[in-house]
This record gives structure tokens, sequence and C-alpha cells, in this order.
């Protein structure tokens, strides 16, 4: 793995790393990062200022705590289960994401926030 990371959402630490895919390296370029993010089921995501297209990897269907790149709204999202697009308990993006890292850990803390939430993502 890459570059590790802290988000801090909510009063919240998050640890995870980034992956070595070209849209790691471009998040990691421009960290830190910081956002009111939108809730969306179980995903936040808010716009950042990288610029990306899809990679030869990118999917609709991610796993709990992946994070991805969502060329469509140059967004960073953080998944941690099923969205409204999802079928059953997949977790499922609106439309394909570059999936770039991982965070660790029990993250169902993040169902209790509401639709919105403040994160701020930065270098370990």
């Amino acid at each position: 793995m890459g570059q590790a990371i802290v988000l801090k959402v909510a009063g919240l630490e998050l640890r995870g790393e980034l992956n070595d895919s070209a849209t790691a390296a471009l998040i990691a370029a421009a960290l830190p990062l910081e956002g009111l993010a939108a809730r969306w089921g179980d995903e936040f995501y808010f716009t950042v200022p990288v610029e990306a297209g899809l990679e030869p990897g990118a999917r609709e269907v991610v796993e709990a705590g992946e994070l991805g790149y969502w060329p469509v709204g140059r967004a960073f999202c953080l998944f941690w289960g099923p969205t409204p697009a999802s079928s059953g308990d997949e977790i499922r993006a609106a439309s394909p994401v570059n999936p770039f890292g991982r965070i660790r850990g029990d993250l169902s803390i993040l169902s209790s926030l509401g639709s919105q939430a403040r994160i701020r993502v930065e270098k370990a």
C-alpha cells in the first residue's frame, strides 16, 4: 500500500492508506483535503480539486471501507454499506469509481451521522 492517511469526521479519526493507483497519487498530492460531505445511503462523498478519468480497474461494486474517486462528480467517496443503487447487501456506487484506498476498522459509527458531515483527509 501507499500513503497512510487519517480521515477526521464528527470527532472521529479513521485511519487507512492509499493504494498504488494513479488516482491515489493525485489524491496524495492534493492532501490535505476537506469538504462538507453529503450522505447517499451508507456513503459520504465530497468534491475535491482532483481531476482523473476512469482507470482500468474502475468499478461500481465496492467493499466496506473502500475509498473511491467518482469522476462524474470529481468526488472523494467513502463507502461503508449499501447505497440507494445497491441490490441486497452489496455496496454499489452511482456509477464506476476508481478505488484508491481503504479505511480500516469498524465504520458502523458513520451510520449514526446525519445527511452531511465535514470530512478532513490528511497524511498520517
